[in-house]
This record gives C-alpha cells, structure tokens and sequence, in this order.
C-alpha cells in the first residue's frame, strides 16, 4: 500500500516547541507579567521539519 504522508521529523531548533511565551521581566500597568510569544523560524510554527530523501549514489 502506497504511503501517502510525506515522513517528518522532529524540528532540530525548537525541539519540537515551535511557540512559545518569554518572559521579559517587566510588569503591565495591571501587574500581570509581560509575555513576548515567539514562533520557531526554521519550521513556522509547525515543529516538524519534512525529512530528507537520501541521495542516490553511483550513475
């Protein structure tokens, strides 16, 4: 049966976190923690990155 699915991996920047919430260390004028939501670059948010195919040797 053919597959029909690329085959995928894991993102080898984010590790598989591709959003995630930093904590600047400043407060808002409520208090609360200002956050700054930061997207992984290399697999756009995804956290997966699409496997290579390996290169066919010889002719």
């Amino acid at each position: 049966m053919p597959e029909s699915t690329r085959p995928t991996r894991r993102c080898p920047d984010c590790d598989g976190f591709p959003r995630v919430a930093i904590t600047t260390g400043l407060r808002t004028h409520t208090g609360a923690c200002h956050t700054v939501k930061v997207t992984c670059r290399t697999c756009n948010g995804t956290g997966l990155v699409p496997r290579r195919l390996p290169a066919h040797a010889g002719r």
